[in-house]
């Protein structure tokens, strides 16, 4: 029997980037101490499961491609996510390459890395995942448009409405609604419960 799910993007919908001064960039926390859940995470992802939801990230992360952290550093931020989302996450599936990586074991044009759909189809096939049932929440056209291109319902996470409204016509990635934040996309989620797969898609204001 399919399952339907909910599929997260990692940073910037479940933790906060990570303020490099120096540099004045921001990026991916490389060690667990960095790692810092945004409020309201941890409940939403509750909801979510009392929803009868499976809860999967799928996540970019190419900071061991790119000498930045250890596999060990990506495993221990992990199991500190896991923690402080009280392990209400049923899977975790990270996409570890990047086409101009300098650890050459993780060089490669890959099918899973987002926007490509691969880490969606993985726990699909894994979880026996309904995904035209299902929704993927994240906060770049990334993952809006690696949700379309599985089948998956999208949401897109920005605090600031509409900020990356050019970028989204050039690409035609128009996710299928705005929310401000997690707790926002788990409302939309819930009002979408009894909704048909094959409703007609719109972009909520």
């Amino acid at each position: 029997m399919s399952r339907r799910a909910v599929f997260l993007d990692r940073d910037g919908v479940i933790n906060s980037y990570v303020y490099n001064p120096e540099f004045g960039t921001v990026d991916s926390p490389s060690i667990p101490d960095e790692f810092q859940l945004i409020s309201g995470v941890s409940e939403a992802i509750r909801a979510l499961r009392s929803m009868g939801l499976l809860v999967i990230v799928v996540s970019n992360q190419p900071g061991i491609a790119k000498g930045k952290f250890t596999p060990e550093l990506l495993d221990a931020t992990t199991a500190k996510m896991l923690e402080e989302c009280g392990h209400n996450i049923d899977d975790v599936y990270y996409c570890l390459h990047h086409p101009q990586a300098t650890n050459l074991r993780y060089l490669a044009d890959c099918a899973c890395r987002k926007p490509k759909p691969g880490l969606l189809l993985q726990a699909a096939a894994n979880w026996e995942i309904d995904i035209p049932a299902s929704f993927m929440v994240g906060d770049g056209l990334t993952d809006v448009l690696a949700g379309r291109a599985a089948g998956a319902r999208t949401i897109l996470v920005s605090a600031r409405k509409c900020y990356l409204c050019e970028e989204i016509a050039k690409y035609d990635a128009t996710p299928d609604f705005l929310a401000a934040n997690l707790v926002a996309a788990v409302d939309i989620i819930r009002a979408q419960q009894d909704q048909p797969s094959t409703m007609l898609r719109s972009l909520t204001r």
